[in-house]
């Protein structure tokens, strides 16, 4: 069966998403559904409801916080527009190392969301596109998901609540219990410029920014290599 793949879309980082897209299917061997989540086109078909402010930083006013990306909130919605089965969602800044039906071969059905449980780091209060960096428990959960939307426990997430509900209950899971939460491998969400590589990254996961906005790290040629 093919493999749904939600991918972060900012329209700031075209070339960002194409780099993660075009990483994942060089590596891949299985089918893959690749779906970018476009702000604009989820707010069309009315998918996408938030009110926010984009003078300066992208605010999302139900949040009061600011939303270091146009997909902050959409990366929810694979729960909803998949309805069964096993999907995927990964931040734009990724580049993809290893085959992803590695990782869908790790889908465990006791499970509701699979995710690779960072622990604390000590992040800068910027991002290096200038972006703010809020600190919040569970942090970085998010950006690598595994969901099981036939799980009972997601019948809890409606797009009411995607719509609605502030960004820290989302990216917290505050749907779920704790038990319902499942642990991927570390190598699985590669923090770059905030965690030691590991032995066999699957995900270089660029957080703080990648070349296309002009940051710099020691692992910038793998976004490169990615990008030929």
């Amino acid at each position: 069966m093919t493999f749904s793949v939600y991918i972060g879309f900012d329209s700031r980082e075209p070339e960002t998403y194409r780099v993660a897209e075009r990483s994942l299917l060089k590596h891949a061997s299985i089918p893959v559904k690749v779906i970018p989540l476009k702000a604009e086109k989820l707010a069309a078909v009315g998918l996408l409801r938030r009110p926010h402010d984009t003078r300066g930083q992208r605010y999302d006013i139900l949040s009061n916080a600011p939303a270091s990306t146009e997909f902050a909130i959409s990366r929810f919605l694979p729960l909803i527009l998949e309805q069964t089965g096993w999907a995927m969602f990964v931040d734009a800044d990724v580049v993809f190392l290893r085959d992803v039906a590695e990782v869908r071969r790790l889908a465990d059905p006791r499970y509701a969301v699979m995710c690779v449980k960072h622990k604390a780091q000590n992040d800068p209060s910027m991002k290096m596109d200038g972006q703010v960096n809020l600190q919040y428990s569970r942090k970085n959960w998010s950006s690598v998901m595994l969901f099981n939307c036939d799980h009972p426990a997601n019948q809890r997430l409606s797009l009411v609540d995607i719509q609605e509900r502030p960004g820290r209950y989302l990216h917290q899971f505050g749907w779920l219990h704790e038990s319902e939460i499942g642990e991927l491998p570390p190598e699985w969400n590669w923090l770059v410029g905030l965690q030691e590589k590991p032995e066999n990254p699957a995900i270089a996961h660029f957080t703080l920014g990648t070349p296309e906005l002009g940051v710099q790290s020691e692992h910038d040629d793998i976004w490169y290599g990615a990008a030929a």
